[in-house]
């Protein structure tokens, strides 16, 4: 999700186009990309998971932090369409930087104190990226142009909203690499002008809309076909996030599935496929409770952090979590097996309260005893949200010494034995220290009849 400034010699719009590709996602929804840099610096941001989609606000809380305070110059290079397959098919992916229709672009972010890479914006409005601009800077945009510009004094002791339009073509004069090599000499021209003014400033390069919209209903009219070497990239779901007294989220999670079961033969239901209401919902500095509310089902994720002297640092543990179905609750423990750092999330492939349990079953009540939980690709953190938007770093429940690496290494220490032993056996042997002498009699053995 983020791009930092790197000082290798690839071309930036090689890497930024196979970071397209790579998080290109198969949603229905119309998505746009953003890129941005800046003279003075930018906010951190973290990587998104593969397939990742930037919600609106998600972007809003990203742009509250990079223009918090003082203020800003924004140039906003606004072209009428703009996917990431332009900068994948017309950006010179394969490192040849001479093909790629933005090389003031690749230059400008190479030369960047910091950038920031958005390949898949969710766009819903043609205007809401103008709107959540004027919105943060409290101030209207400025149309201009690289002539006007150049004419155009700057005052620095307030916020500018500077808007340079920019076309896409149209396929009826000229091609679409040709109209994106001339708005990318557009915006050489202006940040030119920029450095000659000594004006600080920020960039954002983004789409009106979407130049290309791949919808699923595409994908299923297709026959399967041969799929062995296809790679499917699942839908993404958005972090439950509840947000606190602060500026941001202070609890987030997320499961590919939050499976329930009232008994052992009873059938599965996903939580995870449903909207959950987190009414009741409360966290502050040493306690956080995560309350998901659906239509027939109510999870309850207790957390708390201390401090333990013997590492020296603050530790969150998952206390309980209950579940509550037609006026019953069941509890289950798992402070015993499911803490991280305060700073850190925790994340387990399977969470489970009946098979390898992380989830120890605390209640006694007979029409609770056989409910069962099943979260798979697990991840929970209710303190130290870094950012207010990702996870922090994660605690893995995963053992690093698996089955394999153990037969791996009983099998090393094998051989090992053995070729010791050998070497052993082989420094023990010695040479003769007395030979018989060929010049002197012969030894005679005498024979008897």
């Amino acid at each position: 999700m983020a791009g930092s400034r790197s000082s290798s010699r690839v071309p930036v719009m090689a890497v930024i186009g196979l970071f397209f590709a790579l998080f290109a996602t198969r949603s229905s929804a119309a998505q746009v990309p953003l890129l941005m840099w800046s003279s003075d610096g930018l906010p951190p941001l973290a990587s998104p998971a593969a397939g990742h989609i930037t919600s609106n606000e998600q972007l809003s809380a990203y742009l509250t932090s990079a223009f918090g305070s003082g203020p800003h110059t924004v140039l906003l290079f606004l072209q009428d369409k703009l996917s990431k397959d332009d900068f994948t098919v017309f950006g010179g992916v394969f490192g040849n930087k001479q093909d790629s229709a933005f090389q003031n672009l690749e230059a400008a972010m190479q030369s960047s104190s910091s950038s920031v890479t958005l390949p898949a914006l969710e766009w819903s409005d043609s205007s809401a990226i103008l709107a959540l601009l004027q919105e943060k800077l409290a101030v209207s945009p400025l149309l201009v142009d690289a002539d006007t510009l150049s004419h155009l004094s700057v005052n620095t002791s307030a916020s500018n909203l500077l808007l340079i339009n920019l076309p896409y073509c149209t396929g009826l004069d000229k091609s679409c690499k040709k109209v994106l090599h001339d708005n990318d000499e557009i915006i050489g021209k202006v940040l030119s002008i920029m450095k000659d003014k000594n004006v600080p400033y920020t960039a954002i390069y983004t789409g009106l809309q979407p130049s290309r919209v791949i919808s699923e209903t595409s994908f299923s009219s297709q026959p399967a076909g041969r799929s062995l070497l296809q790679a499917v990239v699942p839908d993404v779901k958005a972090p439950i996030m509840f947000n606190g007294t602060g500026s941001g989220p202070c609890i987030m999670l997320w499961a590919q599935n939050l499976s329930v079961s009232l008994s052992s033969t009873s059938e599965w239901t996903d939580l995870a496929a449903q909207t959950p209401s987190l009414t009741g919902s409360l966290c502050n500095n040493s306690n956080s409770l995560l309350v998901l509310s659906y239509e027939n089902f109510t999870l309850r994720f207790a957390m708390s952090q201390r401090f333990f002297p013997v590492s020296g640092r603050n530790w969150f543990t998952l206390d309980t979590v209950q579940l509550e179905a037609s006026g019953l609750t069941a509890s289950f423990i798992g402070s015993r097996n499911i803490y991280a750092p305060a700073e850190y999330s925790f994340h387990c492939q399977s969470v489970t309260s009946f098979r390898d349990t992380l989830l120890v079953p605390n209640n006694t009540n007979q029409n609770t005893t056989q409910w069962r939980l099943n979260f798979v690709d697990f991840q929970i953190q209710g303190f130290g949200l870094s950012n207010g938007t990702d996870f922090s770093y994660a605690s893995d429940c995963a053992g690093f010494f698996t089955p394999g690496i153990w037969m791996g290494l009983v099998t090393s220490l094998l051989m090992l034995l053995i070729f010791v032993y050998g070497l052993h056996m082989i420094m023990q042997l010695n040479t003769m220290d007395r030979f018989d002498d060929p010049k002197g009699p012969s030894i005679s053995v005498p024979q008897t009849d």
